[in-house]
């Protein structure tokens, strides 16, 4: 399988693992990660996002977790609290392992870079199922859908500059909505997941992503003035 440039092989944007002993302080609790409170965080969160890939969000208990993770329930229930706090976090640190965006030189090549990496994290077994696991429990749970957009959040901001740069070089018309851009370029994909069988490949990829250049050099997503 072919990558887009700035993309090793097997990287998604979910990230590769969960709970790096680098990663920023979050939310519940306040200890600063590092040493054991890093490795307890990211064995809880591995559990975590193997019990939503294979059992979905409604399976998800914080003893089990505690249990897989091989860490006292008392622990997990007082740093995370509820399964939304672990939900919560989870995306939290997915989002700050997430792959950084490419820039091409162009907005097809930099759209076409995301839409691959989003392709390939939805593709793959255990991201794809986690993220169908939290999608639906956004559906019907506040907390959860609050965590999944801050998540896209995140995202979309790390992608944005792409379109901003492509304005400045006359590639797409001044007051184009980048964030915009952004979400139609990975929203295909998300369609194809959610309501096909079919493959999530670079064929899908590349489509999703020159009809969301064509639209944004043709001005649909300027701004309303």
């Amino acid at each position: 399988m072919e990558f887009a440039k700035g993309e090793p092989e097997g990287e998604t944007e979910a990230g590769n693992g969960a709970g790096s002993e680098a990663g920023a302080e979050v939310e519940p609790g306040t200890t600063r990660p590092g040493g054991r409170t890093a490795r307890v965080r990211a064995a809880v969160l591995r559990a975590a996002g193997d019990v939503l890939a294979e059992r979905g969000f409604a399976h998800l208990d914080l003893t089990d977790v505690a249990r897989r993770a091989g860490v006292g329930k008392t622990t997990v229930y007082r740093r995370w609290g509820t399964v939304t706090g672990l939900v919560t976090d989870l995306l939290s640190d997915m989002a700050q392992q997430s792959v950084p965006r490419t820039e091409t030189g162009s907005l097809l090549g930099d759209l076409t870079a995301n839409t691959r990496l989003v392709a390939r994290t939805l593709a793959d077994p255990r991201q794809g199922a986690l993220f169908k696991a939290v999608i639906a429990a956004a559906t019907c749970d506040t907390k959860a859908a609050e965590a999944l957009h801050g998540f896209y959040a995140v995202r979309v901001e790390e992608w944005a500059p792409c379109v901003v740069r492509a304005a400045a070089r006359g590639e797409v018309p001044d007051g184009t909505d980048a964030h915009e851009v952004v979400r139609a370029a990975s929203a295909p994909l998300y369609y194809r997941l959610l309501t096909t069988t079919l493959p999530l490949d670079e064929a899908a990829a590349d489509r999703a992503a020159t009809a969301a250049t064509v639209a944004a050099r043709a001005g649909a997503y300027v701004r309303d003035a």
